[in-house]
């Protein structure tokens, strides 16, 4: 991701980022504002859930899974035509959390993403949760929820579609508030959008199906199908926790390639109206002082990961009192 971003240092998205992450000025203030208030309704929706329904084990999973998700959208992989994609999450963090959970997750990781990173723009936040965070969620375990008590083979295969059909309702959603923005016709912008991540979203549907088979055979009981009760595990923090690192690690071999909406603004001439953020704090995921070398980006995931564990997991704590002291 952070080499993506290096071929971008003379142009003014200099801070845009990943593949679905809008920028501040592809969208216009009606449509930013309206995504915002669609957003605040849903997540405090979730919240409510969430305090009713959270158990004592999910506290740290969703710290786990937030800086996991976190690393794991600083990977793009290469697609055709010179094109790259990552993770967004979604259905991942949903079929593991819950749905309620999972979204809150979701907007952790991409605020820290607008606030520290600059990696998308801050009145575009409300569309990027929206779009990446919270509607993901919601097809992902809206199909997951269908086939729970059925066999794994079954699960897994539904994971794999869940997967693919949110990164293309992100992608629609997407198309939609760019067109209602003035940005681009709909009739150029939705084929296009569509088309690139239809080949994006194989990537998404392989990684999850893989992450959630791999914690279904370790840990079933962490898996949102089951209640979440009893004492944490440390060890499956340990090891949670090693992965997200392992994957911040390679960070620095992420695809170079232009991710998805990047590709269909640079085709479709959209690119420049593209504004970057106001401040500076850590953009391209690049430490100042390493400056842009491997070490850098990985210092940065390592510091992005932590900040988005402790922000889930505080948020969870916070709704666990709540919900303790209304008891």
């Amino acid at each position: 991701m952070a080499s993506i971003m290096h071929i971008l240092r003379a142009s003014p998205l200099e801070l845009f980022g990943l593949e679905l992450h809008i920028p501040d000025g592809f969208l216009n203030l009606p449509v930013a504002l309206i995504c915002w208030i669609a957003a605040i309704g849903l997540i405090a929706f979730a919240v409510r859930r969430t305090q009713a329904e959270l158990g004592e084990r999910q506290i740290p999973l969703m710290g786990i899974m937030a800086a996991f998700i976190f690393a794991a959208q600083m990977i793009n992989f290469p697609v055709a035509g010179g094109t790259s994609g990552h993770l967004l999450g979604g259905v991942l963090a949903a079929v593991t959390l819950g749905p309620w959970a999972g979204m809150l997750v979701m907007a952790s990781v991409i605020g820290v993403q607008a606030l520290l990173f600059q990696d998308g723009g801050l009145l575009a936040m409300g569309a990027n949760i929206l779009n990446m965070g919270l509607i993901t969620a919601l097809i992902g375990f809206g199909l997951y929820r269908s086939v729970i008590g059925q066999g794994m083979p079954v699960r897994l295969a539904v994971v794999g579609v869940a997967a693919w059909i949110s990164v293309m309702g992100a992608a629609f959603v997407t198309s939609l508030q760019l067109w209602l923005s003035g940005t681009a016709r709909l009739d150029v912008v939705m084929p296009a959008m569509l088309g690139v991540h239809a080949l994006i979203g194989i990537g998404e549907a392989l990684i999850t199906v893989g992450a959630v088979a791999f914690i279904s055979r370790a840990r079933p009981d962490l898996v949102a199908a089951e209640q979440y009760t009893g004492h944490t595990d440390r060890g499956w923090m340990i090891g949670g926790a090693l992965a997200a690192l392992a994957v911040v690690i390679l960070s620095p071999l992420a695809s170079a390639d232009p991710d998805g909406l990047e590709r269909v603004a640079e085709d479709l001439g959209f690119l420049e109206s593209g504004q970057s953020a106001p401040y500076e704090i850590i953009p391209d995921y690049t430490l100042p002082f390493l400056g842009e070398t491997p070490l850098s980006t990985i210092v940065a995931g390592v510091i992005g990961a932590l900040i988005v564990a402790v922000v889930a997991v505080l948020v969870a704590r916070a709704l666990s009192s709540r919900a303790a002291a209304s008891r």
